[in-house]
């Protein structure tokens, strides 16, 4: 089996505290054939200064900076314009990777000429502490079910250039990831999960994620303006959505 080119899409702002752990989540993994874009999105912080202490030693790893702040959407999707890998990938500069994340993920898109593949991740503190927590998603996820319930991690998605095509992320606010993810299986293609936490997500304090209900005009805007669907069909998917999340936060 060979083992092609993974193009990793890592966007980074003022991220100095927990960057380096990150990238080097990246330069643990078992699966050698990768490039690692960092598209430093003008931070005001040491994040630059420590990207180039990685750039300087590893030719694999890459830097784009950004001339402005612009979100980070924009970031991946330079991040993606520049990738050559026949499969993308992304990392936040908060998350991490465990060391088999690749390798396995890579052999399983191979074997199964996967489109699109998640895994399921688990939670950490800002510190590091991990959080009892498991994040799953379903085997298999259609157009469909993702309309209802985002249930595929970013830091774990991998999609194939070679199947879909080069596909960029919706450049709003936020929400970004899972319009791309909409996009991809809205050609057909079916999401597979490998059942195993092959990442951790760090948990903000006070991160864009960490508001959690004001995604909702975000998921709106997805619904009617980036996935065009009729106003019905549109409130339909939009109650699945608030439902689902209601009920994470019940359990």
């Amino acid at each position: 089996m060979t083992n092609p080119l993974v193009s990793i899409i890592m966007p980074v702002y003022n991220s100095e505290k927990v960057l380096k752990a990150a990238i080097d989540s990246v330069l643990q993994q078992t699966y050698a054939n990768w490039e690692l874009i960092i598209v430093d999105d003008k931070s005001t912080d040491q994040s630059l200064a420590i990207i180039q202490t990685y750039t300087a030693q590893k030719t694999n790893i890459i830097l784009i900076e950004q001339a402005e702040n612009s979100g980070a959407a924009i970031s991946r999707n330079k991040g993606i314009a520049k990738a050559k890998g026949k499969y993308i990938a992304f990392l936040d500069a908060d998350d991490i990777w465990l060391p088999e994340k690749l390798a396995l993920q890579i052999a399983f898109m191979e074997k199964n000429q996967s489109a699109l593949t998640c895994t399921y991740y688990s939670t950490m503190q800002q510190d590091g502490t991990p959080v009892k927590s498991i994040i799953k998603a379903p085997d298999r996820i259609t157009y469909h079910q993702l309309l209802k319930n985002n249930t595929i991690g970013c830091l774990t998605a991998v999609y194939n250039v070679e199947i879909c095509g080069k596909q960029y992320m919706p450049e709003i606010r936020k929400r970004q990831d899972y319009g791309l993810w909409l996009n991809i299986l809205r050609a057909g293609y079916i999401a597979e999960t490998i059942p195993l936490v092959l990442a951790q997500y760090r948990i903000g304090d006070d991160s864009l994620s960490q508001n959690k209900w004001e995604v909702l005009g975000y998921n709106w805007e997805l619904l009617r303006k980036h996935q065009q669907l009729s106003m019905f069909k549109s409130l339909y998917y939009f109650t699945c959505f608030l439902w689902n999340k209601t009920f994470k936060y019940l359990k």
